[in-house]
């Protein structure tokens, strides 16, 4: 990884740590600046990474000795500097080898979250380069997710909300679908519901958000329906 040399190896637990202290903390709305990211609370971060809280807590000290967080009792873990482009490269690293998969192998985009987990730890800086070359060099994931640039900065996009923050008669492109289940991104993808799709919201009703794409209409649950986000504005239909 980019400035390795710089800094003392992590291991792969520690780089997941950093990477979902992000996650995390973006709240679902990646900008590209550390000062926009929120505190993550040690239950939360247990829950994620399904260890106990105590382990957590080992784990945040270590990462502070390293200067990669800051972590205070009772008021969450924020990242450094530093670990902030730790966590970035592991996102450029798991995003190329989703594309990758995806294009050049034909994974399903429900199949390749799983394969990059595994992945994402043990690819050399020149696999990354070749990676994001032979792609050229994408700036987003099959779920829309941004992609990290090769100076570890998020690209620019466009504003976007849930789709259960859209109001009514609101129409947009899908830019991103924010969950990893394989089950959810298989119904979506038989809806027609993957990024570059035009959607309308109809209505929010108690039981989800009525929409229409292209001439279907359905009646998404809300679980469904948050994990759509919708840039405003995009062509009809």
């Amino acid at each position: 990884m980019n400035n390795w040399t710089t800094r003392t190896p992590l291991s792969e637990a520690q780089e997941d740590y950093l990477k979902q202290i992000l996650l995390l903390g973006s709240g679902g709305n990646e900008t590209g600046r550390l000062e926009d990211t929120l505190a993550v609370s040690t239950q939360s971060l247990a829950e994620q990474m399904q260890v106990r809280p105590a382990s957590v807590t080992g784990m945040l000290k270590k990462l502070a000795e390293l200067g990669l967080v800051v972590h205070e009792a009772y008021r969450g873990v924020r990242l450094t500097e530093a670990g902030y482009k730790v966590a970035l490269e592991v996102l450029r690293h798991h995003r190329l080898i989703e594309c990758y998969l995806h294009q050049a192998l034909g994974y399903g985009w429900e199949e390749v979250h799983a394969e990059a987990e595994k992945l994402e730890h043990h690819i050399s800086e020149a696999f990354e380069a070749r990676i994001a070359e032979w792609l050229g060099h994408p700036s987003h994931d099959p779920h829309g997710d941004a992609i990290p640039s090769a100076t570890l900065e998020l690209p620019q996009s466009n504003p976007s909300r849930r789709l259960t923050g859209l109001e009514r008669g609101a129409f947009g492109l899908v830019v991103r679908v924010a969950t990893q289940d394989q089950d959810a991104l298989n119904l979506l993808a038989h809806l027609g519901l993957r990024p570059g799709a035009s959607v309308q919201l109809l209505e929010h009703l108690r039981e989800g958000s009525r929409i229409q794409v292209g001439q279907e209409r359905y009646l998404l649950p809300t679980a469904l329906a948050q994990v759509l986000w919708i840039e405003e504005g995009g062509p009809r239909g």
